[in-house]
C-alpha cells in the first residue's frame, strides 16, 4: 500500500485532476464530493496495489482513498481492444539524448525493455521483473535472451512522444519470440522495429530448460491467434546469421568492467549494458559521421558482475551477392558505400569465452 500525504483537499483535488487527465484515453473516474473531502473511485483497473492520501486538516489526519492504481495511471500504456499486444507512449528526456542530439540506441533499447515487462504485467505476470508465469514461479525458471535485433529509421529527439507496441508469440519449442514496432506519436510514421528471441533458464541451475506445455499454454492465452511479424518481409535482415569475427581485429576497447548499476533483477549485466560495450570498440571516425541504423546480438553466455570484458569490432567482409545488388548501378553503389557494416565479438578476458557475438550497420548522419 502507498500512502501520499496531503496537506488540504485541493491538493488532493489536483492528484484527481491529474489522474483524470492522464486517463483520457480510457472511462473517466467516477467522482463524489463531500464537505472537507473529496474520493473517487474506477473501474478502469484492477490491482493488488491500492493508492491512498493522508489528507490533514489540522491536528487531525484522515485516509482518503485516491487511486486504485497510481502506477498504471500515470502509466501511459495499455493493452490494445483485443488484449493480444500493448501500447505505451515515451516522453524522449534530455538525459536519454547522446552526441546526436537525438534519442540513443541504448534509449530505444530501454524502450523496448521496459514496455515488454509492462506488457507483462499487465496481463497479471510476475511483477518482479521477470515477467514469469505460476508455473515457471513454482519451478524457479526465468526468461533469457537468445538474439535481439533492432532496426532504427529515425531517432526521435528530446521531447518527441514514441508510442510502442509489442506482443509475444510461440517460437518453437524451446522459446518465445517478442516484437516490436516504435512509431512517431505524432506523426503516426514507424520510426523503428525490433524483434527478439528467449529461452527460458533454471534460475539455481543457471541451465537452459525446454517450454513446457503448461506455460506455453499460459502464454498463448495472450498472444496473436495468427502469426504476426515485427519483420515479415522475406530475407529481412532479422534472419542473416551473424559471421564469426575472425583474428586479428580491426578495433578493440579491452578491459571493460560492469558498475553494479549494470546488474538487473536476474543479477546478470543487463542486455541494454552489451549494446554500449559493442559500441566502445567502434572506430571513432565513424561515430563522427554515420549513425547506428541496426543491431543484432546473439547471446551466448551471462556476464558476472567481477567478470572482464575485450570488445572486439572488425568491419564485415563485402559479399558478393551484396555487390552483385547494385547491378552496376551507379546510385545503388554510392548509396552502398553511405552504409558501413561491422561485425562485434564480446568475450572473457580471462578465457576468451565468447559473451555474444553482434552486427552493426551504420548509415550516414542526415544533415540537420
Amino acid at each position: 500500500m502507498l500512502k501520499v500525504p496531503f496537506n488540504s483537499t485541493d491538493q488532493l483535488q489536483a492528484l484527481a485532476s491529474q489522474c483524470r487527465f492522464l486517463n483520457h484515453h480510457h472511462n473517466s473516474p467516477h467522482f463524489t464530493r463531500r464537505p472537507n473531502a473529496l474520493a473517487f473511485s474506477s473501474s478502469v483497473y484492477n490491482s493488488k496495489t491500492s493508492v491512498q492520501a493522508v489528507v490533514s486538516q489540522g491536528d487531525a489526519t484522515r485516509v482518503d482513498s485516491v487511486c486504485e492504481s497510481l502506477a498504471n495511471r500515470l502509466r501511459l500504456g495499455n493493452l490494445t481492444e483485443d488484449g493480444l499486444s500493448y501500447k505505451e507512449k515515451f516522453i524522449v528526456r534530455s538525459y536519454e539524448v547522446g552526441i546526436n542530439k537525438t534519442a540513443t540506441v541504448e534509449t530505444i533499447a530501454n524502450f523496448l525493455q521496459e514496455v515488454g515487462c509492462n506488457h507483462a504485467q499487465s496481463v497479471g505476470f510476475s511483477t518482479d521483473g521477470f515477467a514469469t508465469t505460476h508455473t515457471m514461479r513454482k519451478l524457479h525458471l526465468i526468461w533469457v535472451t537468445a538474439r535481439m535485433h533492432i532496426e532504427i529509421y529515425k531517432y526521435p529527439a528530446w521531447s518527441d512522444v514514441v508510442e510502442v507496441e509489442t506482443w509475444c508469440q510461440n517460437e518453437g519449442r524451446i522459446g518465445t519470440r517478442r516484437d516490436w514496432i516504435l512509431t512517431d506519436y505524432a506523426t503516426g510514421q514507424v520510426i523503428g522495429r525490433a524483434t527478439s528471441k528467449w529461452v527460458m533458464m533454471n534460475q539455481d541451475t543457471r541451465r537452459l530448460q525446454k517450454v513446457t506445455d503448461d506455460v506455453r499454454d499460459e502464454l498463448m492465452v495472450y498472444c496473436p491467434r495468427e502469426l504476426r511479424l515485427a519483420f515479415p518481409e522475406d530475407n529481412n535482415r532479422s534472419l542473416k546469421k551473424i559471421s564469426k569475427l575472425e583474428d586479428p581485429v580491426q578495433y578493440s576497447k579491452l578491459g571493460l568492467v560492469p558498475r553494479r548499476a549494470d546488474l538487473d533483477m536476474n543479477q546478470h549485466v543487463n542486455n541494454v549494458t552489451y549494446i554500449g560495450w559493442v559500441l566502445e570498440s567502434m572506430p571513432q571516425e565513424i561515430i563522427d559521421t554515420h549513425e547506428l541504423q541496426t543491431i543484432t546480438l546473439d547471446y551466448r553466455r551471462e556476464c558476472q558482475h567481477d567478470d572482464i570484458v575485450n570488445s572486439l569490432t572488425s568491419v564485415e567482409p563485402i559479399e558478393d551477392s551484396e555487390l552483385h545488388e547494385t547491378n552496376g548501378s551507379a546510385t545503388a553503389t554510392a548509396g552502398y558505400q553511405d552504409c558501413r557494416n561491422f561485425l562485434h565479438l564480446l568475450r572473457l578476458s580471462s578465457d576468451g569465452l565468447e559473451i555474444n557475438q553482434g552486427r552493426t550497420e551504420w548509415r550516414k548522419k542526415p544533415t540537420r
